[in-house]
């Protein structure tokens, strides 16, 4: 590949032109909002200039219920020799290009599975989708030429290519991505009107579960608009599960013994079927879940005190496979969780104690 045009400069546009013009493809850039395009050029991200001609791969970056028409646009006036679209929902936007009688073989679906709460090219980043899965749903009637494009592609972004048929996908990401952000954006709503001393006291917990209910609505009102069934049925049962759940807690509330004990069961039901969910949760570049030692260091909140921990855990030789901040409720202080091989945790315990550290057990 050696020319691309990217059409829709947000976040996730952009960071794939990033990742291209730092690997030598030509890149130009489109957007409805010339503005947005300037931005994304000024970044480095390619040129907001028009191709003289078609380009190698047109990828379209554009919002679900807009992608059937931008690419419709992009193959009658032939702009590339293959096309690709990067929306969160692959089913229903290939079903309307089929409907408008298009040739397609030289288009194929695609979603990097990566993001982030920030919209925009000024969220964006070269490395965003290094070590994600970047699901590809070719059919029957794709060229191999395109398929290889669009592989070509994700290798120059570092993702891992995962081949998916485009309904199957659709169910998958209301499992993994749609349906949670519409529960995180639930419980996060709990908090808009919950009195001021109940809110200070949250910690690290609340952060992680309401942290994508920061995202844009108006994305997520076009994403969930595209693939609405599945994410209706997955919620389906998860609404029957919180009924089973406060009759459970309803019944902990109970003086008679029996009642107390059939509560307590269901509660430990739903708790040990969350443990065997979580534990299928891919870990690090999305290799099996692994196990790893926390290393909790105290710290004031000052600059520069996380890059000294980093320093000093890299002269000890060990490397930070994760970490975590919990901030001390009214304080300048935290807790910084760092999480290592468990063979790590004593060589990083002794080394960060001799230079000063306070460690907590």
């Amino acid at each position: 590949m050696r020319t691309a045009l990217v059409i829709g400069t947000g976040l996730i546009g952009t960071s794939a032109a990033l990742a291209l013009s730092q690997r030598g493809v030509t890149v130009h850039l489109a957007d409805p909002d010339p503005e947005q395009a300037r931005t994304a050029a000024a970044l480095g991200a390619g040129t907001d200039e028009a191709p003289d001609g078609p380009v190698d791969l047109v990828i379209v970056a554009a919002p679900p219920a807009h992608v059937a028409d931008v690419l419709t646009d992009a193959i009658r006036r032939g702009a590339g020799r293959g096309y690709l679209d990067v929306a969160s929902v692959k089913g229903g936007p290939r079903r309307e290009l089929e409907a408008r009688g298009l040739d397609l073989s030289a288009y194929i679906g695609s979603h990097p599975m990566s993001g982030r709460e920030k919209s925009g090219p000024l969220a964006a980043t070269a490395d965003l989708f290094e070590g994600r899965p970047w699901v590809l749903t070719p059919n029957r009637d794709t060229d191999t030429e395109v398929l290889n494009l669009a592989l070509e592609l994700v290798s120059h972004c570092r993702a891992v290519p995962v081949v998916m048929d485009a309904d199957a996908h659709d169910r998958a990401v209301a499992l993994v991505s749609h349906m949670p952000h519409l529960v995180s954006s639930l419980v996060a709503a709990r908090l808009e009107h919950a009195e001021e001393s109940a809110v200070r006291l949250c910690g690290q917990g609340i952060r992680d579960v309401t942290r994508i209910a920061a995202s844009d609505p108006r994305m997520w009102i076009d994403i969930l608009s595209a693939n609405p069934a599945p994410v209706a049925d997955l919620l389906t049962d998860v609404a029957a599960d919180l009924e089973e759940t406060v009759r459970a807690l309803r019944a902990l509330q109970s003086s008679d013994d029996h009642k107390r004990r059939e509560g307590a069961g269901g509660i430990e039901d739903v708790l040990r079927r969350g443990n065997a969910g979580q534990v299928r949760v891919p870990g690090k570049h999305g290799s099996a879940p692994r196990a790893y030692e926390v290393v909790a260091v105290l710290i004031d909140d000052q600059p520069g005190q996380l890059a000294r921990i980093f320093a000093d855990a890299g002269l000890a030789g060990v490397n930070i496979e994760d970490v975590r901040i919990e901030h001390a409720t009214g304080q300048q202080a935290g807790l910084v969780q760092l999480m290592v091989e468990p063979k790590a945790a004593p060589v990083l315990s002794a080394a960060l104690r001799e230079r000063g550290w306070a460690l907590r057990q």
